[in-house]
């Protein structure tokens, strides 16, 4: 009798611990992402102020200065042509997000020949596969877009627009947005965020990345990564005169450097885009 008193008060304590919750150490079961709508608003966003304009690319033309057309720099304040993930990861940022010292730029904005300097930029990380994402390894490089473009690309990849506030449709040629506080030029840029899993960069900066399709990843690129879209807001309304100093209108394009804190953006993934969550803002 007192051994099955026993066996009886051992069961009862091991229900009431799965009931009670995981042992510490054992994370919590993750939501799962059923369709495309349960991806909807899952994101976190960053702001980041301008930091610098050089005629540097530190993921075409490492350790090349001035080789490159001008380009606008958010994020990391030490970005050059000498960049490498251990310089970044000891720099500063103009990021609000602590933690965010990764590295972003465009090609510059010009107004009748002369540079604009951005009133800041938006980041947002989304979640746009079924799979859970993965957190960016430390160093790996890409590029969205494409610089030599003299034809309208993808809208899935770059466009204009002036906010959200504006009644102007997004297009992949410069508007001329109306007047109003919340109303000014606006350039997107969107990443892939399928990765092969192999490399940090490719030869042409961009084939070891993939943009997932129905929310799936291609089986060349099968791990998924957050999505990045990359928006510059200019103190400008657009119209005539704009051009980028890639050339034109038409090129758009952009490059992100991973050198974020790796402890903060796996737990932003973890929290945020595998937790199904809207996390806003960096303070």
């Amino acid at each position: 009798m007192r051994a099955c008193a026993a066996l009886v008060g051992l069961g009862l304590m091991i229900l009431a611990a799965v009931t009670l919750g995981s042992p510490a150490g054992t994370a919590a079961p993750r939501p799962g992402a059923t369709d495309m709508k349960s991806l909807r608003g899952v994101n976190f966003v960053s702001n980041c102020r301008f930091s610098h304009r050089l005629m540097d690319d530190p993921i075409v033309y490492p350790r090349t200065p001035g080789a490159s057309h001008d380009h606008t720099f958010v994020g990391n304040r030490t970005t050059n042509a000498y960049s490498t993930a251990r310089s970044l990861l000891a720099g500063s940022s103009t990021c609000r997000r602590v933690g965010e010292t990764a590295a972003y730029w465009m090609p510059t904005l010009l107004l009748d020949g002369r540079p604009v300097e951005p009133s800041g930029a938006t980041i947002y990380y989304r979640r746009r596969t079924l799979d859970p994402v993965r957190p960016f390894p430390t160093g790996l490089r890409m590029i969205a877009g494409a610089s030599h473009s003299f034809e309208p690309q993808s809208a899935r990849v770059t466009f204009w627009n002036c906010g959200a506030a504006a009644a102007v449709p997004p297009s992949a040629d410069v508007p001329t947005c109306p007047a109003g506080r919340a109303t000014s030029l606006r350039l997107h840029v969107s990443f892939p965020s399928c990765w092969n899993g192999r490399r940090l960069d490719s030869a042409d900066h961009q084939s070891h990345m993939a943009y997932a399709m129905r929310g799936r990843c291609p089986a060349t690129h099968p791990v998924a990564v957050p999505a990045i879209a990359l928006i510059f807001r200019y103190p400008i309304a657009g119209g005539t005169g704009v051009s980028l100093s890639s050339g034109g209108q038409h090129s758009g394009h952009a490059d992100f450097f991973n050198a974020w804190n790796q402890p903060v953006l796996t737990s932003l993934v973890d929290d945020c885009l595998n937790a199904l969550r809207h996390c806003g803002r960096g303070t």
